[in-house]
């Protein structure tokens, strides 16, 4: 389980697309989003992936989507089974599924290549609350720790002897109470120390705080707007009119 928490940790790259603003990546992430829940067939979706995989690629996080791909693999075969019970049909099946892993892929992509301060900057910019914007950036912080925190306790539970893949489904979750409670403790514990952290630095004293970092976009970023934006009005038109899937 390490390896999937160490997918959900930011790391900085040198990259073209690291290097773009934070709110052309959103843009693009939110057309590649709506064109999977837009796209009707299994090649328009293929191709999706495909495009989302050049961009990790371009990126240099093709191995994290990669590893996102498969920690979806699991719920895909679940919507796939589930589908093809409802509607005994092969090809709407593996639409919902791959769907369902596009649509995963193209938000990750987004979340992989932005740290934590360009979420905050980029939701500052759409004049978001700014309670509710350290709400949301705390706990895209803290999803790392936590998966962390609860790995050392998992260990150092197995090491007193703690058995939690044996038995039946209902015993192996008992067998996870004795996570949980130091889990849940450690939270409150560092969800104190960031009250008492936050206080010590005059949080809310000022309405309007000023920023470091001030973005602005760069001829490449408007080149990558453009050519997005003429590339989602050019799929949507092959999708509904040069080839159009009847399902």
């Amino acid at each position: 389980m390490n390896w999937a928490a160490g997918g959900f940790v930011f790391r900085r790259t040198d990259s073209p697309y690291h290097r773009l603003d934070p709110r052309v990546k959103l843009l693009v992430s939110i057309l590649l989003f709506a064109l999977a829940i837009l796209s009707r067939s299994v090649p328009e979706l293929v191709l999706l992936a495909a495009v989302v995989l050049l961009l990790s690629e371009i990126g240099r996080v093709v191995k994290r989507i990669a590893r996102t791909m498969l920690l979806t693999a699991g719920f895909a075969a679940f919507i796939f089974v589930l589908n093809f019970v409802i509607n005994r049909n092969l090809e709407t099946s593996l639409v919902y599924s791959i769907r369902f892993i596009a649509i995963v892929i193209s938000t990750s992509l987004f979340f992989i290549t932005t740290s934590p301060d360009e979420l905050e900057q980029v939701m500052n910019t759409f004049h978001v609350p700014r309670d509710v914007v350290f709400a949301f950036v705390t706990a895209v912080r803290f999803i790392p720790v936590l998966l962390l925190d609860a790995l050392q306790i998992m260990d150092a539970q197995k090491s007193r002897g703690l058995e939690m893949q044996k038995g039946n489904p209902l015993r192996r979750v008992r067998n996870m109470v004795p996570v949980l409670i130091p889990l849940v403790v450690n939270s409150v514990i560092r969800s104190g120390e960031l009250a008492e952290a936050m206080e010590s630095r005059a949080y809310g004293a000022v309405d309007t705080p000023t920023s470091l970092n001030a973005y602005r976009a760069r001829a490449a970023d408007k080149a990558v707007v453009a050519v997005s934006v003429v590339l989602f009005a050019a799929a949507l038109y092959a999708f509904y009119f040069v080839f159009p899937a009847q399902l």
